[in-house]
């Protein structure tokens, strides 16, 4: 009977980690063929992702998951500042940069109080955000994205 409770559990653990490394390979072919606007996309599932994850980990007392996926959403958050642009993006990019640095201070807010409310308030900031990028069309998309490698010089694009 042992036996077999260990021989489960070995199972169990044998496909959480062939899960897991599917989601990772999976995650890594996504962003190499992703455009700049699907990266995004990416990064803010992302966040919401690890939140609502924390979240979970909040609720059953667990503190150290939960803060390591609260400080893997600020993370996430503080890459998608820093990839603003605040002179090209105008008031969007300096309003977008505000509004992440609020997350990032949230976030931290509610690791160190176990504040769910906190970690929802960023959930429905960072969906908003994700519904508005969503919302940009296609062509446009695609417009900016061959806007910008023509910008890029030639040398650059081709290493050297």
């Amino acid at each position: 009977m042992v036996d077999l409770q260990i021989e489960e559990i070995v199972m169990s653990y044998s496909k959480a980690g062939a899960l897991k490394s599917y989601n990772q390979v999976a995650v890594q072919s996504n962003a190499s063929y992703a455009s700049p606007h699907r990266l995004i996309q990416l990064l803010l599932e992302g966040a919401l992702e690890k939140i609502a994850i924390a979240k979970g980990h909040m609720a059953r007392g667990q503190i150290a998951s939960k803060g390591q996926h609260i400080g893997w959403a600020i993370s996430i958050v503080s890459g998608l500042r820093a990839s603003l642009d605040t002179t090209a993006g105008g008031d969007i990019a300096q309003n977008l940069d505000a509004l992440y640095d609020y997350m990032e201070r949230r976030l931290l807010h509610a690791n160190l109080k176990n504040d769910a409310a906190a970690l929802d308030e960023v959930t429905g900031l960072l969906r908003e955000v994700k519904s508005a990028w969503d919302a940009i069309p296609e062509h446009v998309q695609r417009a900016h994205a061959e806007a910008k490698s023509a910008a890029v010089p030639a040398r650059a694009v081709a290493g050297g």
